[in-house]
């Protein structure tokens, strides 16, 4: 079984990766809408994961085309941390949601193959490890630098939304509850419509704080 994960974060990547690993499955990774749409026209995977924050657009549009693509990838499954998530995947056409963080072997290996229809699901009762897997932290200070790159440049409300969006999913997954705070922060200051340069210079100071001690990762 070959999954395509369209992910843009390293740390919730390396989850999937090893989820695949103990799970027998090949994995492949897109980490946009772009790079995505050019893996699928090379070859066809046996399931898709879209995230549906993606840094040049939404995961929707994508699960719509392959929806109603021939032929069609048998299993299409968003992914998202974020509140209404799974009623967007499953209006725009997947077949099943996938709520972050993902942690729980077992979890992911149920979705999966529940996902898939009943001629490729395996037949006979299925033995699910419940057993919990812990990424690199690495990846999660590589994630953490490349979005204070993006901190650093003037931003537009749409860039600023996915920064928070994408913080309060990878942050969750590693329990980083100071920085869960402060962009969970930023997200209700652009629904108010207030000016986020506050808590912009406080959410730099954290992740500048972070990418430099790698003893805290």
């Amino acid at each position: 079984m070959t999954i395509l994960a369209v992910e843009d974060s390293l740390y919730a990547s390396d989850a999937l990766r090893l989820m695949c690993l103990h799970s027998g499955a090949r994995i492949r990774r897109a980490d946009c809408l772009r790079s995505a749409r050019r893996h699928l026209q090379v070859y066809r995977p046996s399931a898709i994961l879209v995230d549906l924050g993606l840094p040049d657009g939404a995961g929707e549009d994508l699960i719509s085309d392959l929806s109603t693509a021939l032929p069609r990838v048998a299993a299409i499954i968003g992914t998202s941390g974020d509140e209404g998530a799974a009623s967007r995947a499953m209006q725009a056409g997947a077949d099943a949601f996938l709520p972050k963080p993902v942690a729980n072997l077992g979890t992911f290996q149920n979705i999966i193959l529940n996902a898939l229809p009943p001629d490729r699901q395996p037949s006979g009762p299925r033995p699910m490890r419940d057993e919990v897997i812990h990424p690199d932290p690495m990846a999660y200070r590589d994630d953490l630098g490349h979005i204070s790159l993006l901190v650093e440049d003037s931003l537009s409300p749409r860039m600023i939304r996915y920064i928070s969006q994408f913080l309060i999913g990878i942050a969750r997954a590693a329990e980083d509850n100071e920085l869960l705070l402060c962009a969970q922060s930023l997200s209700e200051t652009l629904d108010r419509k207030e000016s986020p340069a506050r808590t912009l210079a406080h959410l730099a100071a954290l992740l500048q704080e972070r990418v430099a001690d790698r003893a805290a990762i």
